[in-house]
């Protein structure tokens, strides 16, 4: 029998309750067909909401990547400003996807309009310049943001639903957004229990990543 395909998920922020959490959605995404191992940064803050932070953690999630280089098949980078991302690619041989890029992929098909919500509004410039580098400008309605500190916010699930549903809603009934990307990894499990309550595609940035990538790594 074949060994499986092994996908190593990075997560930029230093809690690893998170990268189980994440690594649990990958791996539900794609069926269990692959093998997804998880690695979290150390000298990050445990939740990234600010765009000196994404930056900085861009240089330990390379040194990550180098180092499973030979025992993953592919990767993912598991925050949705896709720090080290560049760097990877340009650095280490195996496929490589950002869960942003990823998803914005995925909220652009057909020609949609898309919209994002999310908790960290100190992050807007960097995923409001997403689009235009993926030369979606011309679809991307804008980002809204939730209420509140985002520590909190993540911390009661309850709160964290209605603050995003909030969020959504008005990406799609005031800026016209025809699918929303939830923006951030940790909030998967969020987007996923709002599709139902929604007319639009909600977009969770995990399974769109692990997807693209399975795509890439089984052609």
């Amino acid at each position: 029998m074949a060994t499986p395909r092994r996908i190593l998920l990075i997560n930029p922020n230093s809690c690893t309750a998170t990268t189980d959490m994440m690594v649990a959605i990958a791996a539900a995404a794609i069926d269990h067909r692959c093998d997804i191992v998880g690695a979290t940064a150390t000298r990050a803050p445990a939740m990234i909401v600010e765009p000196a932070a994404l930056l900085a953690s861009a240089a330990e999630v390379l040194e990550i990547a180098r180092a499973h280089e030979s025992t993953c098949d592919g990767l993912v980078v598991a925050a949705f400003g896709d720090p080290g991302l560049a760097e990877i690619r340009a650095r280490v041989s195996i496929a490589s996807v950002g869960i942003g890029e990823s998803a914005m992929i995925a909220a652009a098909a057909g020609g949609r309009r898309f919209g994002v919500a999310s908790t960290t509004p100190a992050l807007a410039a960097p995923i409001d310049a997403l689009p235009a580098a993926l030369g979606f400008r011309a679809q991307y309605t804008g980002s809204r943001f939730t209420e509140g500190d985002p520590h909190d916010l993540t911390a009661d699930p309850a709160r964290l639903r209605a603050a995003l549903l909030d969020a959504v809603r008005a990406c799609v009934q005031q800026d016209g957004a025809e699918a929303v990307i939830i923006g951030g990894g940790p909030l998967g499990q969020a987007a996923a229990e709002l599709q139902p309550m929604l007319p639009v595609p909600i977009i969770a940035p995990i399974p769109a990543a692990v997807t693209r990538l399975f795509g890439m790594m089984t052609r």
